[in-house]
């Protein structure tokens, strides 16, 4: 019942949000995914990842005829747009065969499978099939912030980034100055965050297929939720970022071009039109937020994959101020945002206790916090830096160091494990 709740919401939240791209005349989420059974897929490496996911309810030798499928789908695909003269210029020439076989495991679960069975390979189209939605859905977000959201904020927060030192001026400084190399590095790592996810996932879910049963909690779950509430506050403080605002990819909209060779200089802000195509999606980082769940969902692996878990944080908040596309107060907002969401999540997955409740509601304040006093206290923050900075620092270390404390509470300690109940003796 539970899936089948959080199935019925997700559709309804498709729906909707298909209807509003509608309104501005363009393809919606479902439209966008209906047309990647045939037509080139925006990113064939994320279906992949997709059906990696569904594969983990699979057995191996299920999995062998899953994959040698897919890819014999696409070959013919790409057969069939080679003889027709199809030129691939958007998107990815592979990725349709792994989104037919998704959909023909659900097939297959409706017709062939029963009972227990059915609902564990629908769990993994679902699975699969969410992670996919979560990227349209975005887009879809993305377009409608752009929309309806004609003035932006980056005045303030731009202002008040000062409390920080500018980071994305001088981060964006360092990426130039490593040159076309390290500038590839950061790029790849910036948009391939769903792959790494993926992978710290599997490692999640490598025993459903023996155990029949997922895990009470796993990264996917921290990833969607995020990606659905993240952009509901882009409407509420819509931001497009510093290269825009105040640098050549903004253009005739920016407010000057300064990015990211000399910081703006601190004068009471405003809000500021921009164009109706940029997204509206800095406050708070989803990307830091995502790269900070992927981090802690990656403590518990190897070495290999804590090691690489720890490579995409930084390289993340490297790319986020790197390229121009966050301001530093973005990313406080992103880290504290993450952490309310996970102990959120991993609450409701061990049961509701006075702790978890506790930090979800400091984590709620401090972000609520973070957002008025970048809205209404930008010119205090920005001539006071060396109080507003720390203070900054120091109430998302709060977070991070409430969270390290609950969840250690919460971790079963050693030497605990239950004794066997004494036995009667016999008479």
């Amino acid at each position: 019942m539970g899936w089948a709740g959080v199935a019925v919401v997700a559709l309804g939240f498709l729906i909707a949000l298909e209807a509003a791209a509608r309104r501005y005349g363009v393809p919606g989420p479902l439209t966008n995914q209906a047309r990647e059974v045939v037509f080139p897929p925006k990113s064939g490496f994320l279906l992949y990842g997709s059906l990696a996911l569904t594969a983990v309810v699979l057995t191996w030798r299920q999995r062998l005829i899953a994959a040698a499928a897919a890819i014999g789908i696409d070959v013919v695909f790409l057969l069939a747009r080679w003889a027709l003269g199809v030129k691939v210029t958007e998107g990815h020439p592979f990725g349709n065969g792994a989104l037919l076989v998704m959909l023909g495991c659900a097939v297959i679960a409706l017709t062939r499978r029963t009972g227990r069975e059915r609902t564990l390979l629908l769990k993994g189209v679902g699975l699969g099939l969410l992670l996919v939605a979560g990227r349209k859905t975005g887009d879809a977000w993305l377009l409608i912030t752009s929309k309806t959201r004609p003035m932006v904020l980056d005045q303030y927060v731009a202002t008040a980034d000062n409390a920080l030192g500018n980071p994305s001026w001088l981060v964006g400084r360092l990426v130039r100055a490593t040159g076309p190399v390290g500038a590839h590095i950061l790029d790849y790592v910036y948009v391939q965050l769903a792959l790494a996810a993926v992978a710290v996932a599997l490692y999640q879910l490598r025993h459903v297929a023996a155990e029949r049963r997922f895990p009470s909690h796993h990264l996917v779950r921290t990833f969607l939720v995020i990606g659905l509430l993240g952009p509901a506050f882009y409407m509420i403080f819509p931001v497009v970022g510093p290269v825009f605002a105040f640098g050549d990819d903004g253009g005739q909209w920016a407010a000057s071009n300064l990015w990211p060779e000399t910081p703006p200089p601190f004068t009471t802000p405003q809000p500021m039109p921009f164009d109706g195509i940029t997204p509206r999606n800095c406050m708070p980082s989803l990307h830091t937020a995502w790269a900070t769940a992927l981090f802690l969902h990656s403590r518990k692996g190897p070495r290999a994959l804590r090691y690489a878990g720890t490579f995409w944080l930084i390289a993340t908040l490297g790319a986020t101020l790197g390229f121009g596309y966050h301001y530093g107060v973005d990313l406080v907002a992103g880290v504290v945002f993450a952490l309310t969401i996970e102990t959120a999540l991993r609450s409701l997955a061990r049961g509701w206790d006075r702790s978890g409740t506790q930090l979800v509601a400091y984590g709620t304040t401090v972000f609520a916090a973070l957002l008025l006093s970048y809205r209404y206290l930008p010119m205090e923050m920005a001539r006071l830096p060396w109080l507003f900075g720390p203070l900054l620092i120091a109430a998302m270390a709060s977070v991070v160091y409430g969270y390290l404390r609950t969840t250690r509470q919460w971790e079963p300690k050693a030497g605990t494990a239950l004794q066997p109940a004494p036995q009667p003796e016999l008479v």
